[in-house]
């Protein structure tokens, strides 16, 4: 069965961007919009203490989906000081395992520290090769993310999935394919997310995603559904919007409302066999509406998919 959960980006906690609704509540309201799995957010969101973290999600009946963690991939000496960050995220997602869906174990998301090149952040959503890695820069790259994934396993046991993001150095489907072709397909796995997808391949084409999940698929361990709005996208591209005030312009907007086909993506997720959590990732920043509102709309607008092999909750 497929499972929707979704995560702090959508009550604005993103990556170091700022913090929006306090974590209590946070998990609340993803509780009565719908939904009965998370992500873990920036590291010290939830609390940091074992007990209270098993506390929050437990009375609450949630699943903890993973944790995303950026590390500036491309500098050999940043790799260290990446593990041990994101070893401690690993650290409590072992500690919650048990909690929740029996037949799920949360995944470490590992991604590039994006907007760390401001190049990189400032093209987001229009990158042109010249901007990319060079081959020596792919070897200490591909090379850091197999050795945190490699302290990952040894340590906690999870696994470890790659996620594509806007801003960084694994953006384009170029870039996918070339991150996944440098890595070893036991060790890490991709996180397929739809929105960045479609924003990080220059274009608004929705068959884009499609023909991307079927490419990827056999690397794909984990779905995340975000969607992405043409409009804004084209004001953004033409703008030279960064990638900070893209999202801040609504880029990622709620689902069904852009151009992601998430009925067909859903579709060949099903004929292919994914069973397990999607997590729906509408980023909103401070300021930008009300979190639970568009989490509802989201729910409902899952909820009106149903395919025969997903999960319906009833609002």
């Amino acid at each position: 069965m497929i499972q929707f959960g979704n995560a702090p980006c959508s009550w604005g906690t993103i990556e170091g961007f700022g913090e929006g609704v306090p974590a209590a509540r946070m998990l609340d309201e993803l509780v009565q919009a719908g939904y009965r799995g998370t992500e873990l957010g920036d590291y010290g969101y939830f609390p940091t203490d074992v007990t209270e973290l098993r506390e929050a999600l437990s009375r609450r009946h949630l699943t903890m989906l993973g944790a995303y963690e950026g590390v500036y991939l491309r500098d050999e000496s940043a790799h260290a000081e990446g593990e041990m960050r994101v070893l401690r995220v690993a650290r409590q997602l072992a500690a919650v395992a048990d909690l929740g869906d029996p037949d799920w174990t949360p995944l470490v998301v590992l991604a590039d520290e994006h907007s760390r090149d401001p190049a990189r952040a400032q093209h987001a959503g229009r990158i042109k090769p010249e901007l990319g890695l060079d081959a020596a820069d792919w070897q200490i790259f591909s090379a850091g993310a197999e050795r945190i994934a490699r302290a990952v396993k040894a340590e906690t046991g999870l696994r470890t999935v790659f996620h594509h993001h806007c801003g960084g150095y694994v953006e384009t489907p170029a870039e996918i394919a070339k991150f996944l072709k440098h890595t070893d397909p036991e060790l890490i796995g991709l996180v397929f997310d739809t929105g960045h997808f479609l924003y990080g391949s220059g274009g608004s084409d929705p068959q884009t995603v499609l023909d991307g999940l079927k490419q990827f698929r056999e690397r794909v361990w984990y779905v995340h559904f975000k969607d992405m709005s043409a409009e804004v996208a084209a004001q953004a591209r033409q703008g030279a919007l960064h990638y900070q005030q893209a999202v801040g312009a609504g880029v990622f907007c709620e689902l069904g409302r852009g151009a992601v086909p998430f009925p067909a993506v859903l579709g060949e997720l099903e004929q292919t066999g994914y069973r397990g959590w999607i997590t729906v990732e509408q980023d909103v920043l401070p300021g930008m509406g009300e979190p639970l509102v568009s989490a509802r709309a989201n729910r409902i607008y899952l909820d009106g998919l149903t395919p025969s092999s997903v999960e319906g909750t009833a609002l």
